[in-house]
């Protein structure tokens, strides 16, 4: 159970301000909240989420017990990295009302983004690919869910710059529990 909390907080944590969120937001603020668009991003979270817990199954056969914890290190790192360069661009200049190309575009903007890097990485590093999987894809629900609820709040220097700290945060923490496992720390 300890897999499911932390990567609930990590994936909510790490998707604040994110692309995703920032593409349902801008179409939100723009066409109002068509309940086509959350369910196509509630899709879209199941469907990255469950790619990523089955990429964390297929890591965790493959590393020693050893090397997971080094392996989530990296993975953290990765997101918290991408959370400080990655900016999201504000909101779409000329929305589409295709529900198809919305999917395209939040499935290619979520599989590469933070919070699933973080929950591969701790699906992997907590032996637990089920319960992070489970964990992201209800993290990552709640978070576009947000974000078409309250497309205003997203869309402030205050989501941009929390999105930033965060990446710091996970930066610092891969760093620390990397320097752990070698026993530097």
């Amino acid at each position: 159970m300890p897999a499911f909390y932390l990567t609930l907080v990590a994936v909510l944590l790490a998707g604040i301000g994110a692309r995703d969120q920032m593409t349902i937001a801008g179409l939100t603020s723009r066409q109002g909240r068509r309940p086509g668009v959350l369910l196509v991003a509630l899709l879209s979270t199941v469907l990255t989420g469950a790619a990523a817990a089955f990429a964390a199954r297929f890591m965790l056969i493959e590393l020693p017990p050893p090397a997971r914890a080094i392996f989530g290190a990296f993975a953290l790192g990765t997101a918290g990295i991408e959370s400080m360069v990655f900016v999201a661009r504000r909101s779409p200049k000329e929305p589409t009302n295709s529900l198809g190309a919305l999917l395209i575009v939040l499935l290619a903007q979520q599989i590469t983004d933070a919070a699933r890097f973080i929950l591969f990485g701790l699906g992997v590093a907590l032996a637990a690919p089920g319960m992070a999987g489970a964990a992201g894809v209800a993290g990552g629900s709640v978070l576009v869910a947000f974000a078409w609820a309250r497309p205003e709040l997203l869309q402030t220097p205050a989501a941009r710059w929390t999105r930033r700290g965060v990446g710091v945060a996970l930066t610092l923490a891969a760093i620390v529990l990397l320097l752990r496992q070698f026993g530097i720390v």
